[in-house]
């Protein structure tokens, strides 16, 4: 599936649940958004987003707190959860979603590779985030892992959104 239509299922599915989403991006640099905003139609759902490059923004913006950054790092499963849950608080949303990761070409290490991203989505259910690595150029790493974020909101909407069965029959005896 090509961008558009990653794009477009989150869209239709937002739009006919009428909840919406905000983002917090720091590998992705805003690529989620920009792919997001650039539909018509996407202020319906989509309430926006902060771009955390920086651990002093992801504290300052997204109150991460300064301990789970210095002992998990900043490209860890507890930093891309509390990203999501933050924004989606601080933005009253329904839905969120976070990356951080390590593009490239540098900055890899054995434990945390180049192409390692934490993708997290939270909703009222809670929130979940899911390691990533992927390979290729910075940009290519980036725009999987934003269309990746995508494909997980995506579910997330579906699953909490699933109709829930209308009353059951009973048959009399006769």
């Amino acid at each position: 599936m090509k961008t558009a239509g990653f794009v477009s299922e989150l869209s239709k599915l937002l739009t006919a649940s009428r909840q919406t989403l905000a983002l917090a991006e720091s590998c992705t640099g805003g690529t989620i958004g920009q792919m997001i905003s650039s539909r018509p139609g996407s202020s319906a759902y989509f309430l926006g987003g902060v771009v955390a490059y920086h651990n002093h923004i992801k504290r300052a913006l997204l109150g991460i707190p300064n301990g789970i950054l210095k002992r998990r790092g900043a490209v860890s499963a507890p930093v891309a959860r509390a990203m999501a849950e933050n924004i989606r608080l601080r933005f009253k949303a329904d839905f969120a979603a976070s990356t951080t990761g390590i593009a490239g070409p540098a900055g890899g290490t054995a434990k945390k590779p180049v192409g390692l991203v934490w993708i997290a989505v939270a909703d009222r259910r809670g929130c979940q985030a899911r390691r990533y690595v992927f390979e290729g150029s910075r940009s290519r790493i980036r725009r999987l892992a934003a269309l990746e974020a995508i494909s997980l909101l995506s579910a997330s909407v579906r699953a909490q959104n699933i109709p829930k069965p209308r009353s059951v029959c009973k048959i009399k005896k006769t």
